[in-house]
């Protein structure tokens, strides 16, 4: 045809997707010079479009391409968890897409590249361990999302074709990280490992929840309010709970996050100003991967009627029992709204089972049972972290700590930070670890050794509680116990004989007791399966679980009809002695030399072949080998929800063999004290009831002169105070005289004494003091807008408020933050208002000469102190000493 030429090709349309469905309806177009006829198939051109405009979820709409299933599948989780970075299983590797894949890339040093309608990156299956923590640890929330059919159950279901199922299987952020995503998972075969690399030691992670109430308040105008907080560490399972009213300063507030130290936290999402002030100040003091991260919820989940309503339903439907209801309902308003935001945001991860136990609350303050150390006393006694890097060493819990265990030292660091007040409970301490001291018993060596190089079973019974522990971390928890119920039960006879101290005594004779439920655990697994996770072969004795016995069963009927088909096989190849062969993991295929070829039957199948032999699998073969697949995965899958159930029943003891690891945690807690007084010059304080007294002979500040060592520089000082006689101290001396390492040396060696430690002096005399308030240091508080001289008088005002006549007042330096004159006149009055009417023992440190005058005004009460140095003549600088 002249002017006329016919050309087939293929319609470019705007996705290959599109491409590949119109080439496969065989789209044949005629192309002339004036027009182009679609010859064939132009219906199914329009109904493809009528699809595209009535399917629009499934198109990009800013490239215009369509989605592939696994996108579609990815933008359906994500609109769940928008939040959360999520991880997606896909064969041998997790992967990430979008902004998901961008954020992995920039903080994990990975390559994304651009796949399809995302940006996508990758990890290994075995590392996702590794990539987790790694952005749980940046503050992201990760999500893993896992494959939850398998190819051979895939094979014989309905939609063959069909994506891979996928689930969001586990969610982590800091104070969640349990599980078995997050965990090394190793053979536990190799006996050369260090138990460390299956639990490892990480510090407290608590999840803090507050909730702020202003009504009803007379002082709101002027920021008071009323604070109620719910803090929990899911790893461990502990529950604290505190109500309190606050100032503006938000000085309560601080002192509770500072002593909890949380890596989370839940606020609502409207806070106070003055509140966001501190968290704000609290958060910026920490490098990016030890901040605190922050969970925003919308203010109705803090709502007391809707907190009601949660709550009652939470404790009537899933934890049966009207008297834990009641407790819960007799808890303060703001501590219930608190308390029902954990609730919900816990069930996100499936952690909210640690909420339902009520009895295992702990109220956080409690004035008559623990001395009151706000967060400015914690921080500038460096109660647990120094404030030059804020870390552990050059503090407090650091000289003290010796503990063998992590929940040893976790229990130490509540110890340190709540001094007792009662002094019938700080003798039994003091009495246990002058017992430990002073034996010559080989006992207390072997009570020691036992602690020694043990996992963290505090954290790995957590882990089992929530049923999101691994078989190899398991077994290592219980056989660590049962082992230790063994040991400790042999050693009964002899504690009965040679440890007298009521606290040792009862906590080393009650843990057989409560660890004797796991011994039956133990016996029920199988030591190589459990070690190497092989859940199939977990469990010994299978009269409890039917289920399994009867998938093994029809396994071994599938085996048996396969075995005795090689009888038939042998005769038509006419080789009596052949026999299955598995190359590469295809098993019962039959191996024939191709010389021989010519006998196999023309119906079977060849799977693979070498130069020398073909391997073939026959009909009867391929059905039932496929059956067998089918029936070991579903094994599978049997074995994991059992091994949930068998979680379950071991869960029921979990308060018992808490308590067990709590007596455990006491014991290590009683011999780092012990190993403290082996200290050269330490000495055993004396604690008195309803005397108002501090007295120290020879003293030395715990830390100093941990870090000096055996240097012996650190000059010795005493101090008497008495609340009959001279209770105020006014110590003045040149700077870097060591009058601020004075003060700290006084209180902390206070500290020390209401702990039940031994302290650093010749001899020590403490009447119980309910609280110590401390003013120190001269610096502005930009994050929360205020200069130096509004922090000095805040605080100043904070301890006015707060301090009784049984309280340790230390104010150092007290208006410097302001002119002279000012400054003296603040001084003088903020200190002669303890001395006539709080009555407070009280450290004052001061350049200023009129406040000494008031030792003319209170002459019993006041006496006035000089820091003076001495210099040995011919020795280094870094000789010289200080003293009073």
């Amino acid at each position: 045809m002249h002017g006329e030429y016919l050309v087939t090709f293929c319609c470019k349309l705007e996705t290959a997707y599109a491409w590949h469905k119109l080439l496969a309806k065989n789209v044949c177009v005629t192309v002339t010079t004036a027009e182009v006829h679609v010859c064939q198939f132009s219906a199914s051109l329009k109904s493809y479009e009528n699809t595209q405009n009535t399917s629009d979820t499934n198109l990009n709409k800013r490239t215009k391409s369509i989605y592939t299933p696994l996108e579609l599948q990815f933008l359906e989780m994500k609109k769940q968890n928008k939040d959360a970075v999520l991880c997606v299983e896909c064969g041998y590797k997790y992967r990430f897409f979008g902004e998901d894949a961008e954020i992995a890339a920039k903080e994990l040093n990975i390559y994304c590249h651009q796949d399809h309608n995302f940006m996508t990156a990758s990890i290994p299956s075995h590392r996702l361990f590794v990539h987790v923590r790694r952005l749980v640890a940046k503050g992201y929330k990760v999500g893993v999302i896992k494959q939850m059919e398998t190819a051979a159950l895939k094979a014989a279901g309905e939609n063959k074709s069909s994506l891979f199922s996928r689930k969001l299987t586990a969610l982590y952020t800091k104070s969640t990280l349990i599980g078995e995503d997050i965990l090394f998972q190793i053979n536990l075969l190799d006996d050369s490992l260090d138990v460390e690399d299956v639990t490892t030691d990480v510090p407290d992670n608590y999840l803090l929840c507050i909730c702020e109430n202003g009504e009803n308040l007379k002082d709101k105008k002027k920021g008071d309010i009323v604070i109620g907080i719910t803090a929990i560490q899911p790893t461990t399972g502990e529950v604290i709970f505190d109500s309190f009213r606050d100032c503006a300063s938000r000085s309560e507030l601080e002192s509770r996050v500072l002593r909890l130290q949380p890596v989370e936290m839940i606020c609502p999402s409207s806070l106070s100003d003055r509140s966001e002030k501190l968290i704000n100040s609290i958060t910026s003091m920490r490098l990016r991967d030890d901040r605190i991260r922050i969970e925003r919820m919308e203010n109705l989940h803090f709502e007391y009627s809707r907190a009601f309503q949660l709550i009652t339903d939470f404790y009537t439907k899933e934890v049966p029992g009207p008297q834990k209801l009641s407790v819960i309902l007799s808890l303060d308003k703001p501590v219930i709204c608190s308390l029902a935001a954990v609730i919900t945001y816990l069930k996100e991860f499936n952690l909210e089972r640690m909420l339902y136990n009520p009895s295992n609350f702990k109220q956080l303050s409690s004035e008559t049972e623990y001395m009151t150390i706000n967060g400015t006393t914690m921080k500038n006694l460096e109660i647990i972290q120094n404030q030059t890097d804020m870390k552990t060493k050059g503090s407090l819990l650091w000289v003290l700590d010796h503990t063998k265990t992590s929940f040893g030292r976790r229990r130490l660091k509540k110890w340190v930070t709540q001094p007792l007040m009662k002094c019938s409970e700080i003798s039994a301490r003091l009495d246990a670890v002058s017992e430990i001291l002073l034996s010559e018993s080989s006992v207390f060596g072997q009570i020691r050794n036992l602690l020694c190089k043990l996992p963290d079973v505090e954290r790995g019974l957590c882990s089992v509680f929530h049923k999101k522990c691994s078989t190899q971390e398991f077994f290592l928890i219980v056989s660590t116990l049962s082992r230790l119920d063994l040991e400790i039960q042999a050693l009964v006879p002899v504690i009965h004989s040679y440890v007298k101290t009521p606290l040792l005594q009862n906590a080393l004779l009650e843990i057989p007791e409560l660890l004797s439920p796991v011994k039956y655990y133990l016996k029920i697994l199988d030591e190589e399966a459990a070690k190497t996770g092989d859940k199939t072969q977990l469990f010994k004795d299978l009269t409890d679980f039917p289920v399994i016995r009867k998938k093994k069963e029809e396994i071994l009927g599938v085996l048996s009809k396969i075995q005795l088909h090689l009888l038939d096989i042998r005769k038509q190849i006419k080789n009596p002695s052949a026999e299955y062969v598995t190359v590469s993991g295809q098993e019962f295929m039959v191996e024939v030399k191709n010389s021989h070829k010519s006998s196999v039957p023309s119906d079977w199948v060849m799977v693979s072949s070498t130069k020398a032999v073909s391997r073939f699998h026959s009909p009867f073969i391929i059905e039932n080998y496929r059956h067998l697949n089918q029936l070991r995965e579903q094994l599978v899958l049997d074995c994991s929800a059992e091994w949930l159930r068998f979680l379950d029943r071991f869960s029921e003891h979990y308060h018992t063999v808490s308590k067990a690891v709590g007596h455990l945690a006491t014991v290590d807690c009683l011999f780092s004290l012990a190993q403290v007084a082996k200290q050269g010059d330490y000495c055993r304080p004396t604690v008195q009831d309803n005397q108002q007294e501090i007295i120290i002979k020879n003293g030395r500040h715990p830390v100093i002169d941990a870090l000096l060592g055996e240097q012996d520089q650190y000059v010795p000082n005493s101090t008497n105070l008495s609340g009959d006689g001279e209770r105020v101290m006014i110590i003045t001396g040149p700077n870097m005289g060591g009058k601020s390492s004075y003060i700290k040396q006084v209180a902390l060696i206070t500290v020390m004494a209401q702990i039940g430690s031994y302290v650093p002096a010749e001899e020590a005399t403490v009447g119980i003091v309910d609280g110590i308030f401390t003013r120190m240091g001269a610096a502005d508080n930009i994050y929360r807008g205020r200069s130096t001289f509004m922090e000095e008088l805040t605080d100043t005002a904070e301890i006015i408020r707060k301090a009784t006549s049984r309280s340790l007042v230390i104010l150092d330096e007290l208006g410097r933050g302001t002119s002279t004159h000012d400054g003296i006149a603040i001084a003088y009055a903020t200190l002669e208002h303890f001395i006539r009417d709080v009555e407070s023992l009280t450290l004052f440190v001061t350049h200023y000469p009129s406040v000494c005058e008031l030792e003319k005004v209170y002459p019993d009460k006041v006496g006035n102190y000089h820091m003076a140095f001495l210099v040995n003549e011919g020795e280094s600088a870094e000789q010289k000493g200080t003293g009073v």
